[in-house]
């Protein structure tokens, strides 16, 4: 099989077959047999009668035509990778020659994937926040943690937003008591909107003994009528919150001092800051990059991004036990906007994929073999499998185009992250390379609980 590539107007090319007749014999010998296990011949078993004897009865026509129809894709997919064409769409084949005998010529019309210039990407600024822990910041955390070790201690005072208040709740509609709205000895903040608003407005000043009767809009909205609440109050208890000293340092973290404390925090939140300023900054790249893109998409290369980014969710979905349609109802998500919102993301996709591709172009940037093979060796080991063997199985199949592409756009990020210009919001510029993380710092679950926003409930004294 010889096959020629002739570039077309609008993103397309032509690619020019052609299979020898010695080959397609091969391929009309194979449809043969598969008619042979189709066509039921009088004496023989599915499968077994010989192509001369189909030839006979059928016409030699019978086979050549099914040999056309089958073989005809994997003769154009071995011509789309030979010639490493960067396909997007269907193509439309034409047989010009070799329907009734000789060599088999066709010529296939595709769709590819543009080849575009950008300019202005060595100009990128990008302003992400400052990624080094501030003293408000530590302070807060160390603030939370005091939280999590508070005690409650009961006062003889009127309550306000923030105190707990021990409560007997009975709530009810339409005379009939609710069985989840009823509860004895049930600990609750003023101040969060538990329940319902209005118990926080009744709650506001009351003292140990004091009775409120209310009525309440329903959680779900007026239409489902009114609530009505009787609430008894036991006790005002208020949050104590401990000192911030070295006795708390040693009950609340692994350190003796709160100076050592309070430095392990800064360094921890400094490491998880960086680590959420370095996908800021590549995020605000892939922005800045989409905008420089001003050339209009193929729609088929968009609609293969929807697709892809569809089954994505699709599979994160189903293993969390629910479908899109489930997910889309569950977050009240129209089915039109969903669709809308998914089309932007794609197409914003599809153009920085395009820039990276450019960028790698015009910046002479490729994937070496020092890159091959730590991606063999990179996938064998997700595999369990030899990098000479995920080396050959990756090339059988045709994926070395797709693979120098995919590293060669990955070093051309990194390319932008060295060179465009990053600063905080108060305008200092910030290196690529200062956002580094520490190499000994691997446990990200506990960093990045340094920055959890929970406080659990205080416990209650006695």
């Amino acid at each position: 099989m010889n096959a020629t590539v002739e570039a077309l107007e609008g993103n397309k090319v032509k690619l020019s077959v052609v299979v020898d007749e010695q080959e397609f014999e091969t391929a009309v010998d194979a449809a043969f047999k598969k008619i042979a296990h189709e066509v039921k011949v009088p004496g023989f078993r599915p499968g077994k009668a010989p192509r001369r004897l189909l030839e006979t009865r059928l016409g030699a026509g019978a086979g050549r035509a099914q040999a056309l129809n089958d073989s005809l894709p994997d003769y154009y997919s071995e011509a789309v990778r030979v010639n490493e064409v960067d396909v997007i769409a269907p193509p439309e084949i034409e047989i010009t020659a070799g329907q009734d005998a000789g060599p088999v010529t066709f010529e296939a019309i595709v769709l590819v994937r543009p080849i575009i210039t950008v300019s202005g990407y060595a100009e990128i600024t990008v302003e992400i926040p400052n990624p080094d822990a501030v003293d408000e910041e530590v302070d807060a955390q160390l603030e939370r943690v005091r939280n999590q070790f508070a005690e409650l201690e009961v006062v003889e005072r009127a309550a306000g937003e923030g105190d707990y208040v021990t409560i007997d709740i009975e709530g009810s509609q339409e005379g009939e008591v609710l069985d989840g709205l009823v509860a004895s000895a049930y600990l609750y903040e003023i101040g969060t909107a538990g329940i319902v608003p209005e118990l926080d407005v009744e709650l506001a000043g009351v003292s140990a003994g004091d009775t409120r009767s209310f009525d309440a809009v329903h959680p779900n909205g007026e239409e489902e009528g009114p609530l009505h609440f009787e609430v008894t109050v036991t006790e005002v208890k208020a949050k104590v919150l401990p000192e911030l000293d070295d006795e708390l340092a040693i009950q609340a973290s692994s350190f003796e001092t709160v100076a050592e404390w309070r430095t392990d925090l800064v360094t921890r939140m400094s490491q998880v800051k960086k680590a959420q300023s370095q996908m800021a900054v590549r995020e605000k790249i892939g922005e800045a990059l989409a905008e420089l893109v001003l050339d209009d998409l193929p729609e088929p290369l968009v609609a293969a991004e929807m697709q892809e980014r569809l089954q994505d969710m699709a599979m994160r979905l189903q293993a969390q036990g629910l479908t899109l349609e489930q997910w889309l109802q569950f977050s009240g998500t129209e089915t039109e906007q969903f669709l809308e919102d998914l089309k932007s993301t794609a197409e914003r996709s599809a153009k920085v994929d395009l820039a990276l591709r450019a960028i790698a172009v015009a910046e002479s940037i490729e994937a070496l073999d020092v890159d091959l093979e730590e991606e063999f060796d990179a996938v064998a080991e997700r595999v369990q499998q030899p990098a000479d063997v995920v080396r050959d199985q990756l090339t059988e199949a045709g994926h070395m185009p797709a693979l120098r592409v995919d590293i060669a756009k990955r070093k051309a990020l990194d390319w932008l992250t060295e060179n465009v210009a990053i600063a905080d919001e108060s305008g200092t510029k910030i290196s690529f390379a200062d956002l580094a993380l520490a190499e000994e710092d691997d446990d990200t679950a506990l960093a990045e609980a340094v920055l959890a926003d929970a406080e659990p409930t205080p416990s209650e004294e006695g």
